[in-house]
């Protein structure tokens, strides 16, 4: 508890407006994936193939739409924001490993792993001074 505390200390101190440009971006971008996983079907269906015959391959279908539609909102707004970026960890480094166990796909292996990055960074950066985890914490 006290890692994450000084480590909200020191985002808070170093706060930038480009840093929050680009959680606001992630969240976007993660919110936009969710839409698009929920009303096209096939494409889901056609991206999570490689994971077809793994133990709870109807579980991963019925967790990364909502996961990305939450979460980047939540990312959006910076509330519980590494939570929300912890909750998309796991779906990024399956899309991640899907290009290597399935049909390898450049863009988006690229597209992945940069969000991965961004999402690891937000992870340990927090959400920043602008956000609403930083209002809430000044309320008290």
């Amino acid at each position: 508890m006290a890692t994450i505390k000084s480590l909200n200390k020191w985002a808070n101190a170093h706060t930038y407006y480009p840093l929050d440009l680009l959680r606001v971006a992630l969240g976007v971008f993660l919110f936009m994936k969710g839409v698009d996983f929920m009303s096209n079907h096939q494409q889901m269906a056609e991206i999570i193939k490689p994971f077809q015959n793994m133990p709870g391959g109807m579980l991963i279908i019925h967790y990364v739409a909502p996961a990305h539609f939450v979460g980047g909102f939540l990312i959006v707004i910076g509330l519980l924001t590494r939570w929300a970026v912890i909750a998309q960890l796991p779906i990024l480094i399956g899309a991640v490993l899907v290009n290597f166990i399935g049909e390898m796909n450049t863009s988006n292996l690229i597209l992945a792993f940069a969000t991965l990055l961004v999402c690891i960074f937000f992870m340990f950066y927090g959400s920043g001074k602008h956000s609403a985890d930083y209002y809430l914490k000044m309320q008290k």
